[in-house]
């Protein structure tokens, strides 16, 4: 199971990072501190998330 969620983070963390740095700059947080902490962020919220989607996948297979 952790390969795949290994594989499936790379993705997700990807994805909510760039959705958390898009809504930082829609909100007019335009400089760098907001814009990285807002990635981080994106991308720590990913963890459990992908620990849940690689749990139902590998019960589901």
């Amino acid at each position: 199971m952790l390969r795949i969620a290994l594989i499936f983070h790379l993705f997700i963390g990807t994805t909510l990072a760039g959705v958390a740095m898009v809504a930082a700059l829609t909100m007019g947080y335009d400089t760098l501190q907001p814009v990285l902490l807002s990635a981080l962020l994106g991308f720590v919220v990913s963890i459990p998330v992908t620990w849940y989607v690689a749990k139902a996948v590998y019960e589901n297979s």
